[in-house]
């Protein structure tokens, strides 16, 4: 059996700051240290956008020119499934991530309230489902949906019925 010796920090000092992870490999090991795993970006957007979009108060997420866009994607066949990571960008490293978020919050919601909920649920989905650790979470609200604001409407199917 060997030790893997992992070395973490760092320093002047080659003991300053650094704390060594000590696992066995080989079979006697524990299955969990076995192997290296990796997320890819587009996961924790994916788990980001939907936390996000569970939160009371939020409308939709991207901004103007990234919502038309999706929504002229999703109308041409095959062109969708972008839709949930639609306004969210992360930077993925080895044990940390970065979530930053364009937002449209509904008229009449606290805007503090709503981007602290919405921290919240982002931090707690990504960290329990990723193990990464969340080091910041950055909400850039883009603008208000008003109630009597309609969506765009889809075009008719054709003059005549």
């Amino acid at each position: 059996m060997t030790e893997n010796i992992t070395s973490v920090g760092g320093g002047g000092r080659p003991d300053a700051g650094v704390s060594a992870l000590k696992g066995r490999t080989g079979a006697g090991a524990p299955a969990e240290t076995r192997g290296k795993t990796t997320i890819a970006d587009g996961v924790v957007a994916k788990i980001a956008g939907r936390a996000a979009r569970e939160v009371p108060g939020i409308y939709s997420l991207g901004g103007g020119m990234a919502r038309a866009f999706g929504a002229m994607r999703d109308r041409v066949p095959g062109g969708g499934g972008g839709g949930v990571a639609r306004g969210v960008k992360v930077e993925v490293g080895e044990r940390q991530a970065a979530v930053d978020l364009d937002v449209v919050v509904e008229y009449g919601v606290s805007i503090v309230d709503v981007a602290g909920a919405v921290r919240t649920n982002v931090i707690s989905a990504v960290e329990r489902m990723t193990g990464l650790e969340v080091v910041e979470v950055n909400i850039a609200v883009d603008d208000v949906h008003l109630p009597d604001e309609e969506e765009e409407a889809a075009p008719d199917e054709g003059r005549v019925r």
